[in-house]
């Protein structure tokens, strides 16, 4: 695993977690914290500790809902989840924003991303050949030459993996700007990536209304990438 202790990542400090299932921790900055979650527990763990608070059919998608939920509580003890309304975007959010915060999902695994400060997107996303099939529908031509690159660079990254990368840092985006009616290749942009060995920046411009530079911070474990964006 790649997991370690008080690594320096874009100089902040990382608090990282080897063991299951809290699998990753970071301190991003005295107000926002990042947490994954390896979905080993059944159901009935975590109903000990928050509801079920939308109507899911899905055995394992009521247990990614709950991992999400649990995390939250895990990372911030008094989140006050029972009043977490859904925007007709989908997004979670709270009425007093006395959190910002995210919520993805992929598989056995759930990020959270919180803030009491700052406005946060996070996405984890499973590395596969199936990103391909839809490059053109997320990634400008400028942007594949871009990941093509890189791909063939000193640096070598497998394809799948940029491309999955690629699509993690937009969703990520997405989330961050949290209003809906943004078309992933005309709002959001990737106008480069950086990448020393499992980890990465990508520095991005957001153009709805005025445009915004943000950076997306990259992760790969265990086969899945997760991006995460706070300003």
């Amino acid at each position: 695993m790649l997991f370690c202790k008080n690594k320096i990542f874009d100089n902040q400090s990382v608090d990282s977690i080897a063991l299951m299932p809290l699998v990753y921790q970071q301190n991003i900055n005295l107000t926002t914290k990042l947490g994954v979650w390896h979905i080993a527990e059944g159901k009935d763990f975590f109903l000990q500790q928050v509801p079920l608070q939308r109507q899911i059919t899905h055995p394992h998608k009521q247990l990614q809902h709950l991992a999400g939920r649990y995390l939250l509580k895990e990372l911030y003890p008094d989140f006050p989840y029972e009043l977490i309304r859904i925007a007709d975007t989908r997004k979670p959010f709270l009425e007093n924003e006395a959190y910002h915060f995210s919520i993805s999902h992929c598989g056995d695994y759930a990020a959270v991303l919180v803030s009491s400060t700052q406005r946060v997107g996070v996405d984890v996303e499973l590395v596969t050949q199936k990103v391909a099939r839809v490059k053109h529908k997320f990634l400008s031509a400028k942007e594949l030459e871009m990941i093509m690159l890189i791909e063939s660079s000193t640096i070598h990254f497998l394809y799948d993996s940029m491309l999955t990368a690629a699509w993690s840092i937009k969703e990520s985006l997405y989330k961050w700007y949290g209003d809906g009616e943004v078309d992933f290749i005309q709002h959001l942009h990737i106008d480069d990536i950086v990448l020393t060995d499992n980890t990465g920046i990508a520095h991005c411009t957001v153009f709805k209304k005025s445009p915004v530079n943000l950076l997306v911070h990259i992760l790969f474990f265990n086969n899945n990438c997760i991006s995460w964006v706070v300003s």
